[in-house]
C-alpha cells in the first residue's frame, strides 16, 4: 500500500473552483498529491483533469473513495474513474501475418516495460505461434472467412470474457471488428495504422508512395471505433524519407515507426493518462 498510487480521471463544464474542489478533496483526508494536470476547452467549456496522489497516509481505504467522492461529482455533474497504480490490466493482442508489433510488445513486456500481462495472443493465421508460445503466453488461432466470421468474432469475445480482458491491442490484425464487438470494448481497443504524407488508398500504399516520391511517412495509434481507422488519436509521429529510399527502406522505416508509436499509445492507455472527448483524446503527457 505504501507505494500504491491513486489515479483520478474527470471531465465536466467548466467553472470556478473545481481545481480548489478536487484538491480539497484529497487534501482533508491527509492525501499528498504527486501530479495534477489540466485543461480547458474554450470553445465547449468542459473542464478535464488527472490528479494523482499516494494512498499512504490517505484517511479513506480505497474502496471507500468512490462513494465518498460521489457528492462532489454529482455537485459538478462530472464523468470520473477512479484507477490504482498496483493494479495490473489483463491485456489481449490481436495479430494476422505481419508480426513486428506483436514481437515489440512482447519484448517490452519481458522487460518490464509495459504495465500489464499479455494473456493472449489471438490470430486468424497460425504464423506468430512459435514467437508466443517461446514465451510461454497462450495462442489462440481462429481462422477467419467470410461466411465464419460473425461465428469466430462470437468465440473470439467469449474467451476474452473468460479471461476477464481489460484491453484489447490489434498489432497488425487485418480484420474489421463489429459494432457488438466494439461496444463491450469501448475505448479499450488500441490500434496501429500507417500515416503516408499525402495518403495513399488502395492496395500497395508503399509502391504508391514510392512512385510519388513521398518525403515524410507516418504511424497512428487510436481507440478502435465503427469508422475505419478514424477512432479518437492517442499517439502519432513522423519520419523523413528521401529520394534514396527503396521500397523496401520505407517499409522497414515504417514497421519502425509503427513499434514506437503503438508502444506509445499503449503505455499512455496503461498509466491512465488519456481522456476521451467525442473523437478526439485529452492525453495528459
Amino acid at each position: 500500500m505504501s507505494d500504491v498510487n491513486a489515479i483520478l480521471l474527470l471531465s465536466c463544464a467548466d467553472s470556478k473552483g473545481l481545481v480548489a474542489k478536487i484538491s480539497d478533496f484529497i487534501f482533508r483526508r491527509n492525501g499528498n498529491i504527486v501530479h495534477a494536470d489540466q485543461h480547458t476547452s474554450k470553445t465547449d467549456k468542459l473542464f478535464f483533469m488527472r490528479v494523482e496522489w499516494e494512498l499512504n497516509g490517505f484517511a479513506l481505504d480505497r474502496e471507500e473513495i468512490p462513494a465518498a467522492f460521489a457528492p462532489l461529482a454529482k455537485q459538478f455533474n462530472m464523468k470520473w474513474d477512479l484507477h490504482f497504480t498496483d493494479y495490473t490490466p489483463r491485456m489481449a493482442i490481436f495479430v494476422s501475418k505481419h508480426i513486428h508489433c506483436l514481437h515489440d510488445l512482447i519484448l517490452r513486456r519481458h522487460m518490464d516495460e509495459l504495465a500489464a500481462g499479455v494473456e493472449a495472443v489471438i490470430s486468424n493465421h497460425p504464423d506468430a505461434r512459435d514467437l508466443v508460445e517461446q514465451f510461454g503466453m497462450k495462442f489462440f488461432h481462429f481462422p477467419v472467412t467470410e461466411k465464419n466470421k460473425k461465428q469466430q468474432e462470437a468465440r473470439e469475445l467469449k474467451l476474452l470474457r473468460e479471461m476477464n480482458i481489460d484491453l484489447i491491442v490489434l498489432a497488425r490484425y487485418m480484420q474489421i471488428l463489429s459494432g457488438k464487438f466494439l461496444e463491450y470494448y469501448s475505448n479499450r481497443i488500441i490500434n496501429i495504422h500507417h500515416s503516408f504524407l499525402p495518403a495513399f488508398a488502395g492496395g500497395n500504399p508503399y509502391q504508391q508512395a514510392y512512385d510519388r516520391g513521398v518525403k515524410i511517412i507516418g504511424a497512428t495509434g487510436h481507440y478502435v471505433t465503427e469508422q475505419l481507422d478514424e477512432g479518437p488519436i492517442i499517439a502519432q509521429d513522423v519520419i523523413k524519407i528521401s529520394h534514396r529510399d527503396t521500397i523496401a527502406d520505407i517499409q522497414m522505416k515504417s514497421k519502425d515507426l509503427e513499434r514506437v508509436v503503438l508502444a506509445r499509445a499503449l503505455r499512455l492507455h496503461l498509466e491512465n493518462r488519456i481522456l476521451v472527448y467525442g473523437s478526439k483524446t485529452i492525453v495528459f503527457e
